[in-house]
């Protein structure tokens, strides 16, 4: 059989990190099949049915982070908004044949069945008022509400690919809405009439949803439909044990994107929240294609590490193609200080990014410690490193400063000299090269700095020197 999976947001903000796991399995379960089973598709559909809570530029931010991270789908997102005939049609032809029924009851009737249920502690549920009353019985020139006729007797039943056999009495599920009395239709409709005739074969979501699982699929066996593949996958917690939220840091992928994370790092571990191959941690996009299957994904909650995150996205740093990173850096150094930046920016740091990218957790780390290849001199001295140019330490710069003169400009030889000074003063080579660090790069901590010496050259390293040996 070929796969068909497909991720269903809803454009009410930006797209959650929870989501971008769902949208990461399902993306992988149909990569999977089209390599390595009888095909697979991951479609796109936007949940833009309820215009009340769809915000404006959502739809867009969605697409971006998907493209972002690298989940493409096959052929055109679908809007779930521009299919309401069809879901008006199903509402009819299930309403014609005696599987739903028109309900009339006021919002006060059903506020008062809150409120009993509420008192009486126990769920609200709609008392079926309308279910086998005469037409007759209408109000003049009401606008009913179309409600599914949920079977009273037996129990529904979901065999998920990931909670294993679930059920629940029938008794449990009132007669929910299919259309709104001014004819816009629900979620629970809508989401089954698109996913049947985009014919999604797995529905791979959160176990938020697997209530709707119950509901949803009793509406496809009266319409004689058949049913999808229902794997439900668990949330993921914050540290403290509750549902990821914006009070446990960001949540939206667009921020991480901000915060100078890698797409492939970000994948990488939501991947590894809820599912798993042996021990591996560093898992790439082919192995991850390779081996993903639901039959691996736990039933338990994931819990959100940020630290683990910023581990994983330094890993992926230290091996990314070097050309790619910089670009990144001058986009960021580009929108921070345009106009500021020396042209020689992108060269120096593209010779300096091996000895940066192994320092660096972020992109905005990475960028942060290219600083000083980027402006103009006189640089910045930090106050730590200021503290460290003192009489002393100027004495063995002066030192040092007077024997480069025509030398060998390679990291090795710069090296051998600095040595040179410290033997001489009877030091070890750090008292000279923390100085020589702090003159020329303004920090306390860099790569080598007789690697970033070399880089610079000799007349921007000596002209530094200066600037700091002349009180500049």
């Amino acid at each position: 059989m070929s796969v068909v999976t497909r991720f269903a947001p809803s454009p009410s903000g930006s797209l959650h990190i929870g989501g971008a796991r769902t949208a990461l399995f399902n993306w992988l379960f149909a990569r999977h099949h089209e390599l390595y089973g009888n095909g697979g598709k991951y479609l796109l559909r936007i949940e833009d049915t309820d215009r009340a809570i769809s915000v404006e530029g959502a739809t867009k931010q969605i697409y971006e982070s998907l493209e972002w991270l690298g989940l493409d789908w096959d052929g055109e997102a679908v809007s779930q908004f521009a299919r309401v005939e069809r879901h008006r049609e199903i509402a009819s032809q299930l309403l014609n044949t005696g599987l739903a029924y028109n309900c009339y009851c006021t919002p006060e009737q059903l506020s008062e069945m809150r409120e009993l249920a509420r008192n009486d502690g126990r769920p609200m549920r709609y008392d079926r008022r309308w279910r086998d009353r005469e037409p007759s019985d209408a109000p003049s020139g009401a606008a009913p509400a179309i409600r599914f006729k949920m079977p009273l007797e037996g129990v529904s039943v979901i065999n998920d690919l990931v909670q294993g056999k679930v059920e629940v009495s029938n008794k449990e599920l009132d007669d929910l809405v299919l259309l709104r009395g001014d004819g816009t239709p629900t979620y629970m409709l809508a989401s089954v009439v698109d996913d049947h005739d985009m014919g999604v074969t797995h529905i791979i979501r959160g176990d938020d949803h697997l209530t709707n699982a119950f509901r949803q699929s009793q509406i496809c066996r009266a319409l004689e439909w058949n049913l999808p593949e229902y794997a439900h996958i668990p949330l993921i917690y914050g540290q403290d044990g509750t549902k990821l939220s914006k009070r446990h840091g960001a949540v939206g992928v667009e921020s991480y994107k901000q915060l100078g994370y890698l797409p492939e790092a970000l994948c990488n571990y939501l991947l590894r929240l809820g599912w798993g191959h042996g021990n591996e941690e560093i898992i790439d996009r082919n192995q991850a294609i390779k081996w993903f299957g639901l039959e691996a994904v736990g039933k338990s909650p994931s819990r959100f590490d940020i630290s683990k995150l910023a581990s994983i996205n330094a890993h992926y740093l230290r091996n990314a193609d070097d050309k790619r990173l910089v670009n990144i850096v001058m986009r960021e150094l580009q929108e921070k200080f345009n106009g500021t930046i020396v042209d020689c920016a992108k060269d120096r740091i593209f010779r300096g990014m091996p000895g940066l990218k192994g320092r660096s957790k972020s992109t905005i780390e990475l960028t942060e410690n290219s600083l000083f290849y980027v402006f103009e001199r006189p640089i910045k001295i930090s106050r730590d490193a200021a503290e460290l140019l003192t009489s002393e330490a100027k004495y063995l710069l002066r030192e040092f400063a007077n024997i480069l003169e025509n030398s060998d400009w390679s990291k090795e030889a710069l090296e051998t000299k600095a040595r040179t000074i410290a033997d001489q003063s009877n030091i070890k080579l750090g008292a000279l090269a923390q100085p020589l660090r702090a003159a020329i790069t303004g920090k306390t901590i860099s790569p080598s700095i007789f690697e970033i010496m070399e880089i610079l050259g000799p007349e921007e390293t000596q002209a530094r020197l200066e600037d700091v040996l002349c009180g500049n």
